[in-house]
């Protein structure tokens, strides 16, 4: 039995650690079922239950799922053009959402979708050397007239990347001072 400040009270018949909580305006609620024996806290239920509702919402609030974004491309777009969409996706990545990239083909490009799966790799080796890892979360797949594939950023080798340009530009001001 656990009492309403937190302090241990001991081990007590049920109906006995009923009429105390009773006693002080409180509800005896079981917190460990599963321990031998059970315990159970005096306290105000409803206080209790409006608390965790509160953060619950509270974890609601703060939490921010990651959304998909989709960056289109053709498979004959140029070279400026590509790393435009580059820029997008990578701004896109390091803010946490997933990015989907679709290659559109019109008429008779859709017979050539090894130039579409070139025109998806560039875009990914384009992020690499612009030192945003990525991790494939849905492989290239083809839905109709669209090939795409849904990356996300990879958080542990962008973390890894961060502290070596960290470590490199500490040995630069070292040497330089």
């Amino acid at each position: 039995m656990i009492g309403a400040e937190g302090e241990q009270l001991g081990i007590m018949p049920t109906f006995q650690a009923l009429d105390l909580a009773r006693a002080q305006g409180l509800d005896l609620v079981e917190v460990a079922p599963n321990a031998r024996p059970p315990v159970a806290k005096m306290l105000d239920y409803g206080r209790f239950k409006y608390e965790q509702s509160k953060r619950e919402r509270e974890g609601r609030r703060r939490q921010k799922g990651a959304s998909l974004h989709q960056v289109k491309m053709r498979p004959n777009i140029g070279k400026h053009d590509m790393e435009a969409k580059a820029r997008t996706a990578a701004r896109l990545l390091r803010n946490g959402d997933k990015v989907k990239i679709s290659i559109m083909f019109r008429g008779r490009e859709i017979t050539h979708r090894d130039i579409g799966q070139e025109r998806i790799h560039e875009m990914l080796d384009t992020l690499e050397q612009n030192e945003v890892p990525t991790v494939i979360e849905k492989p290239i797949s083809t839905e109709g007239r669209f090939m795409s594939v849904i990356v996300a950023e990879d958080k542990a080798r962008a973390k890894a990347m961060a502290d070596a340009r960290a470590a490199t530009a500490a040995e630069a001001g070292e040497a330089a001072g």
